[in-house]
């Protein structure tokens, strides 16, 4: 029944501004729609990026979708692996939820996985980007053509995810599981290590190591160390962790404002913290709730930061137009010229909704006060085919219709992680993942 309504939602909701939430009822204006109603449209609509807007190839997520057809340098086609991971946990999303049938939902992980099999790797990592045509590497610059490690962690996050959701009593569902845990099991975390106590980020077949990037810590590559440490065949050391990611201690750097503590050193983002995509990434399936090692609680350390942000929005220091209680929000997303890291530190007077959206775990009554005014006061400015787009400024009248799958895709997840930890009890239950933990000191 809860299929057939979503159907006939998809129906009449056509060339409506927001989807009804009860097909058989009068539409409702936007401000009627109580809490669980919002959150639902918010998921279905933004899940849609990765269902309607998938490359059709591969049937991975796009880098990017311009809903006015203008793309940079031709890269219409070009497909992410970190996006696609988080994609593929909105799958999952999607078909919990009863937004599409288990059957089709299952149809196109198995597409995507095949695809992955079949795609560039570099010692078992997928580059940044692929063409989703081919599945060869498209460089994200010069010498970054061969393996991102970060990237893939997102994507093995989504996986891990993945083949837990399956059914092993079920036979097609667990020979998918089982060709996930092959992938998974393919990444060779201890190559990137490169010899050394440490964890580096690329490596390329033809510059091999001269990026020359070590992933020091506080920022968005946790996940990278903890499935690193994880893997039972070519498992990352502890020691990477402690010396290279923790500084050898030297990631503990107290600093408090409006009355929150950070605990860890946020790297180049000064007392207030980083762009908020940093409490978000790789606590997708990392459950930060319970989560502690010697250096951090990272349930306060990301509730901190987002409560951080919040104020700073809140306060306004550089008075751009409607910042407040109920429009924030600082994250990594498009902006007026290009591309940038938001943050108070670096506050451009873009609002970027993924930001409060994804930080629902962390600040639900001032999510959801963003939420109500993203999608009741802004309306159709914001709201498009795909969600919420990705960045806007009311200082400078900016708002394009500009999605990105790597802010698109938390948006559904964290929300589910919110309402029933769907993907945190997923990736949680992972005795690999289980085990890395415990041997990087974790106790969760």
């Amino acid at each position: 029944m809860q299929l057939f309504k979503l159907n006939l939602i998809i129906l009449l909701a056509t060339a409506c501004s927001f989807l009804p939430h009860k097909p058989n009822e009068e539409k409702k204006s936007q401000s009627q729609l109580n809490d669980d109603q919002l959150l639902d449209t918010i998921q279905y609509r933004t899940f849609q990026y990765f269902w309607d807007g998938a490359e059709p190839n591969s049937g991975m997520a796009c880098e990017r979708i311009h809903t006015d057809g203008v793309y940079p340098e031709n890269d219409k086609n070009v497909v992410t692996s970190g996006g696609s991971g988080f994609g593929v946990m909105s799958i999952v999303v999607g078909i919990d939820r009863g937004f599409i049938t288990r059957e089709a939902g299952i149809g196109r992980l198995a597409k995507i996985t095949s695809f992955l099999e079949k795609a560039d790797r570099f010692h078992g990592a997928w580059p940044h980007w692929m063409f989703g045509e081919t599945g060869k590497v498209k460089p994200f610059s010069t010498k970054d053509n061969g393996g991102d490690i970060v990237e893939t962690a997102y994507l093995i996050q989504g996986l891990i995810c993945v083949k837990n959701y399956l059914k092993q009593d079920v036979p097609a569902e667990k020979a998918l599981a089982d060709q996930i845990a092959k992938l998974c099991n393919e990444v060779e975390w201890s190559w990137y290590q490169n010899g050394k106590p440490a964890l580096y980020w690329h490596w390329s077949p033809t510059y091999n190591w001269e990026m020359n990037f070590a992933i020091e810590g506080y920022n968005e590559c946790l996940i990278a160390y903890v499935l690193g440490a994880s893997s039972p065949t070519y498992p990352l050391s502890p020691e990477a962790y402690h010396q290279c990611w923790a500084r050898g201690g030297g990631i503990n750097a107290e600093t408090t404002k409006y009355g929150y503590t950070l605990k860890l050193k946020h790297n180049g983002a000064a007392e207030y913290g980083g762009p908020l995509f940093w409490a978000h990434y790789s606590y997708l399936g990392l459950d930060p709730r319970n989560l502690k090692d010697k250096y951090a609680s990272y349930w306060d350390e990301n509730r901190n930061q987002v409560m951080i942000d919040y104020n700073y929005c809140v306060e306004n220091p550089k008075k751009f137009k409607d910042y407040g209680p109920e429009c924030w929000g600082l994250t990594a997303s498009y902006s007026i010229n290009g591309y940038d890291a938001h943050m108070p530190s670096n506050d451009l007077g873009v609002i970027s909704p993924t930001a409060a959206l994804s930080s629902f775990p962390y600040s639900p009554e001032e999510s959801m006060r963003a939420a109500r005014y993203f999608y009741e006061k802004m309306g159709s400015k914001l709201w498009g085919k795909y969600g919420f787009y990705d960045a806007f400024s009311e200082t400078e009248n900016w708002c394009p219709s500009h999605y990105l799958a790597i802010d698109q895709g938390p948006i559904v997840v964290m929300i589910e992680n919110y309402r029933s930890q769907l993907l945190w009890k997923l990736f949680m239950q992972d005795k690999d993942v289980q085990n890395g933990l415990t041997k990087l000191g974790f106790t969760f």
